[in-house]
Formats: C-alpha cells, structure tokens, sequence
C-alpha cells in the first residue's frame, strides 16, 4: 500500500493532541457552568428568605429599586457625553474579508454620478445555469443588475436586464462580456430613471391610461413595447389572424380593424403580445370615450370661449364651421382639394388617432379646432380657425395646450406641416420658446419643436386664463 494512502488514514500525534485539549476544554466549561448555575439558585434562595421573612424585606426592595434607577439614569447621562465614536475605516487589504452576502461596495459604482443605466437583452438557452453565467459575466465587469424579466421561447429565453455600468464601460464591451456567457442576438440601449419603474406596475400605468382616455392607446403601446411603427387597417382584421412574426405584431380589433406594429431593431416576444393583446382588449372594451375637461379662455375683445376635447359627437358642428372658413383657410390646413376637407374629420374626431381640441364660442358654435395626431414617438400638430376669430390670439393658446398634452403623454417633439409661404404658422411655432427645425420640400415646410428645450414652461393644457 503506498505510504501516502496510509498517512491520511493515521492521526497524526499533533491531531491527537489537539483532541486532547479539546476535551479538556470542553470539561472545564462545563464544570464552570454547573457551578454558576449552583451559585445562581443560592443566591436567589438567599434574597428571597431575607425578603420574606426578614423585617426589612421591602425596605430592601425598594433599596434596590432606587439604586437600580439611579445606575439608569448615570448610564443614560455617561452614553449621552461620552458617544461611541464611527468605526474606523475599513483598511483597502481587508476589503475581501467581508462577510457572505455582504459583498463591500467598490469602484466606481460608489458614486451614481459616474454610472449609466443601460436596457440590455439578449437570447439564451433554455438549460439550468444560462442566466446565472450572463449575471456571472456582468459581475466581472463590476455591473449592478437593477431588475431582470424573462421572455420564454419555445426552444431558448429572452432575458432582458436594466444595469447600473460605470460610466467608462463601453457598450462593444457590454455585449462581449455577455456574448462570451452565451447569450446571442444581443440589443442594448442607453436607459434612463423612468425605466426604473417595475415592469408590472409600468403596465397597470398604461393600462390606466388607457381606460380613461382612448386617445392613451398608440402611446401606451409605443411605451410598452419601445420604439415602433403603428399602424391601424380599417376591416384588416378580417383578413388577418393575431401573433407575431419576428419584427412585426398583429392585434385584430372587435370593430374588424387591424393594428399592426413592426420594431426593426429587436422581434417582438410572446411575453409583449400578450400585454399589448391585453392594452388592445381593454380598449375595445371600453369603447370610444374621451375625457370631459375644459378650460375658459377669454379674449381682450371681452369675448369668453371654452376649449374641450372633442369625439365623434362634435362631427355636424365641425362640418358646419368647414363651411363658414374661407377656400384659402382650408388649403392652408389640409394641404389639398377644398371639397375633400369634409373627408377628413371622420379620422381626426376619433380619439384612437389622437387628439383634437374644439373651441367653443357662447352660441354653442365651434369656431376652432387643432389636433394633435400621434406618429411614431413624436406627434404632428395642426390648426383651423375660423376667419372670423383669425389673429386673436387663439392659435398660440392651442398650440400651447396641444405641446403640453403632447409632453404629458411623453412626447418630446411635435411638427407642423404646411406651406412654406404659411408666415402665420411659422410665427405661431414660434412662439412655443423651443429649438425649431426647418425642412422644405417642394413647397411644403415641416417645422419640428423640441418641447423638452423649450425656454419658457408651458402652461398645464386646461388652464384657464386670457388668449396668448
């Protein structure tokens, strides 16, 4: 047999020797706990025959009782002048020493001013340990993961993180970091403090919005599924069936209407459209519904006006002002054939497309509408006054409301398109305070507003005061 197999068989005198002490110890302490615990029960035997039988027991207590306050009060006094002074600093050798689970934070995730949010996802198998290898990958580069969801495939899962990086962390490192822990078709972007909302309450948010106002949908889809193009099919959900198809979604309506939605960038999971299915179906089940606010706008004329949104409801009213406007204030608006203006309303009173604010004039008359249309992540903004009401100050007052409405629905940027010979529009852009963008085409100006930039806060879209 070979000597070494026999060695680690044999104690070894110094093993024995350790166990020797050990026993030893072992005796000691208890002997030391047996009898304290035997002085213990004398002593109580001791006080308790003093009190009861002795003619100055309760004098005794009530000793006792003081000298126990007064040693209370001292300690209270002495803790209060004498405090214990901050642990000194843990030494940069010792940092390794920490106790499991209570890992030390170091580098560069210590200061939140030199960190980046990212949105990170990535495909992996679907076996025991893919997850724990990606989160293992990204520990390494010192990355904090802040919320994990996962989105099951038939043959692998998405994963998708939100991550706190230090902010010298460069994205080509990011993706090799977790294409080396065996994810694939990777997508990553840069993330911000609302993404830290967590994914079920994000959606009850949504879902909320929804239901209080049907204008809510297209925004509430593009926030929950991210950049992407929508578009709805009148009648299209008879021909097409619901799922999805790699960038593209389908969502058959109730009403036979097909919404389609398609994201370039990054396939759609079957976990995004069960909850955009789910926005879709509230919606539907809701019905039209726009929300009942108004506001009062009085002119310096002295004339008093009541802005609201306006549905379906308002059609007769608004074909009636169509026919007060002038052929030169309609093709100004609608950028083609006068006799085709009436067509339109149909699609701009319905609150799915966005919505539309109607100005009210005390005879019940509508004598201005502006309408802000939802397109992708910005919105296009546009106005019809009658000639009647021109250049008093309503169209600012309506572009105003319609920027603010359009930056509580998380809108950064609205445009207006028109002609480039419109001066009215153009100085009426202008009076938003905010960096303007200006793209001509063949006589046809699109002038974009970048809200967040603005130099001057708008107003909340209904409040109450005189024209701008």
């Amino acid at each position: 047999m070979d000597s070494s197999a026999l060695s680690t068989r044999q104690p070894t005198t110094h093993s024995r020797a350790q166990r020797r002490a050990a026993r030893g110890h072992r005796w000691r302490r208890d002997t030391t706990e047996l009898a304290a615990v035997f002085t213990a029960v004398a002593a109580a035997d001791l006080v308790a025959d003093v009190v009861v039988h002795g003619h100055d027991g309760p004098v005794l207590l009530f000793a006792s009782a003081a000298a126990l306050l007064v040693t209370a009060v001292c300690h209270a006094w002495w803790a209060h002048r004498h405090p214990n002074p901050p642990p000194p600093p843990t030494p940069a050798s010792d940092v390794g020493g920490a106790p499991p689970g209570e890992a030390a934070v170091t580098g560069p995730l210590k200061d939140f001013e030199h960190t980046a949010l990212w949105r990170i996802r990535t495909t992996v198998p679907d076996s025991p340990g893919s997850l724990a290898r990606v989160s293992t990958a990204l520990a390494g580069l010192g990355v904090n993961i802040l919320s994990m969801q996962a989105h099951p495939l038939p043959d692998a899962t998405v994963d998708e993180f939100l991550l706190r990086a230090p902010s010298a962390l460069a994205r080509t490192e990011l993706v090799a970091a977790v294409a080396a822990a065996g994810g694939h078709d990777i997508w990553t972007d840069r993330a911000d403090a609302h993404d830290l909302v967590d994914a079920p309450t994000h959606v009850l948010a949504l879902a909320t919005r929804t239901a209080l106002d049907a204008a809510e949908l297209p925004v509430a889809l593009r926030q929950l599924l991210g950049h992407c193009t929508i578009r709805q099919y009148p009648g299209g959900g008879q021909r097409a069936a619901a799922g999805i198809d790699g960038h593209a979604m389908r969502l058959p309506v109730p009403s036979g209407d097909l919404i389609e939605l398609t994201r370039p960038h990054l396939p759609f999971t079957p976990t995004e459209f069960a909850r955009a299915q789910a926005l879709v179906e509230l919606d539907s089940l809701l019905g039209p519904r726009v929300p009942r606010v108004e506001a009062r706008l009085s002119l310096p004329a002295g004339t008093d006006l009541t802005v609201r949104r306006a549905d379906a409801g308002d059609k007769a009213a608004a074909l009636a002002m169509h026919h007060r406007c002038s052929d030169e204030s309609l093709r100004r608006r609608y950028h083609g054939p006068v006799a085709d203006a009436d067509r339109y309303l149909d699609h701009l009173l319905d609150p799915r497309h966005g919505q539309t604010l109607a100005v009210e004039a005390g005879d019940g008359r509508i004598v201005a509408l502006a309408h802000l249309m939802w397109d992708d992540d910005s919105a296009e903004v546009a106005l019809l006054i009658e000639d009647d009401w021109q250049r008093r100050g309503l169209g600012v007052d309506l572009l105003r409301r319609m920027a603010a409405l359009a930056l509580e629905s998380g809108i950064q940027t609205v445009y207006a398109v028109t002609h480039a010979s419109n001066t009215g529009l153009i100085s009426t852009m202008r009076r938003l305070a905010a960096p303007l963008d200006y793209q001509v085409e063949d006589g046809t100006l699109v002038i974009t507003a970048h809200l967040a930039e603005a130099a001057e806060p708008l107003p909340t879209p209904w409040a109450t005061g005189p024209g701008r």
